[in-house]
């Protein structure tokens, strides 16, 4: 528009019509049409598209969060009575959604292998949610194995795709339903916003739209669409050097004598290695490493000593992070996740390797065997 590079947010909270009659139509299709912004707007719908084109979906919907494009998602799909699989660790809020959905009679069991998944399906049991890499332990799922065994039982797949983003991982192509991102994290790349979207066929993306969407009212804001389109701009570039930086923070730590274990899935030495570099173009800077401790306080100790590493809940921006579930995470969810007291996430940012390595260098003397 009068060639502007950057597209224009449209600031209006509705839209007006020359008759009635258009006006109806408009409202039988608030998905595609403007009719107010609780539906939908010009510059969430470019983010939309642009969105949908880049995880190979044909649909999308964006979300004023991440937890409100879960939350409709899972809603849009269960009804009571219905049953629901969790394969392998989930983002903490999305365990505690689905124990929510309890008191509508909705059930849930979580499970760590498609073997737990024979023994737990149901006659009800409806969809299979999953994140690959997992939460928090960055275990990696066979995509193609698990939405094949889904298929064949009748169940719908929905797979948490925000590490990767959907320039590494495509879940979309390997049979996956539908997929959902917290655009907080890379896709916004600058901690300024709050998002999230929810991507698929129309099929299973348009009714969500016209119901949980327009029902839960978390609406994404144009501003924050706006950044959406931004972010998306310069993910590439930032993708490739938190790939980088991630990978060179993560095989220093796990030679460390005060580290017991490091979850990057770009490791070698991870379990899923083979099978992450088969299903992924490649790797995002947000793993956990477990300390030698059993020690809630040595777990603190660290987190306060580390300088380059800000103590913070969310990730993939620009600036590099560090949280311990064993201080933040409701102690149940903890448990259900396997999560251990010396666990502490990692999101490496765009400073300096050599810099970020030094500051955990540093943090970790007096840890577990070293004190």
């Amino acid at each position: 528009m009068l060639g502007a590079v950057n597209p224009p947010v449209f600031e209006n909270s509705l839209f007006t019509f020359a008759t009635a009659e258009e006006l109806g139509e408009a409202i039988r299709n608030e998905d595609e049409r403007y009719v107010y912004w609780r539906g939908t707007n010009p510059t969430v719908d470019l983010a939309q598209r642009k969105l949908a084109a880049l995880e190979r979906g044909e649909r999308a919907k964006c979300f004023g969060s991440g937890m409100g494009a879960i939350s409709a998602t899972i809603s849009s799909i269960v009804s009571a009575g219905d049953h629901v699989l969790v394969l392998g660790a989930v983002y903490g809020p999305t365990t505690q959604f689905l124990r929510y959905l309890e008191k509508f009679g909705v059930t849930h069991t979580h499970v760590d292998d498609l073997a737990g998944c024979d023994s737990a399906i149901r006659d009800s049991t409806r969809l299979l949610y999953f994140e690959s890499p997992s939460y928090m332990a960055y275990a990696v799922v066979d995509i193609a194995e698990v939405t094949g065994w889904a298929r064949e039982r009748g169940l719908v797949t929905v797979m948490d795709n925000t590490w990767s983003t959907p320039l590494f991982q495509k879940p979309l192509t390997m049979g996956v339903d539908l997929v959902v991102h917290s655009l907080s994290k890379y896709i916004g790349g600058h901690s300024d916003l709050v998002g999230g979207v929810v991507i698929g066929p129309s099929r299973l993306v348009r009714p969500l739209a016209l119901k949980e969407y327009q029902l839960y009212g978390a609406a994404m804001s144009p501003h924050d669409a706006a950044k959406v389109i931004k972010g998306l701009r310069t993910l590439p570039v930032r993708m490739a050097a938190h790939q980088e930086r991630g990978l060179a923070v993560a095989a220093f730590l796990q030679d460390h004598p005060a580290v017991r274990a490091v979850n990057h899935p770009g490791l070698p030495s991870h379990p899923g290695h083979a099978i992450a570099v088969r299903q992924m173009a490649g790797f995002s800077s947000l793993f956990s490493l477990v300390l030698d401790t059993e020690s809630r306080e040595e777990v603190g100790a660290f987190l306060d000593k580390l300088r380059h590493f800000r103590i913070g809940v969310s990730w993939g921006g620009f600036e590099s992070l560090v949280n311990a579930p064993a201080l933040s995470t409701e102690e149940s969810v903890r448990a259900t996740m396997g999560i251990p007291v010396g666990l502490v996430r990692l999101s490496v940012g765009l400073e300096p390797a050599d810099v970020l390595i030094k500051d955990l260098g540093l943090a970790l003397e007096g840890v577990g065997r070293l004190a």
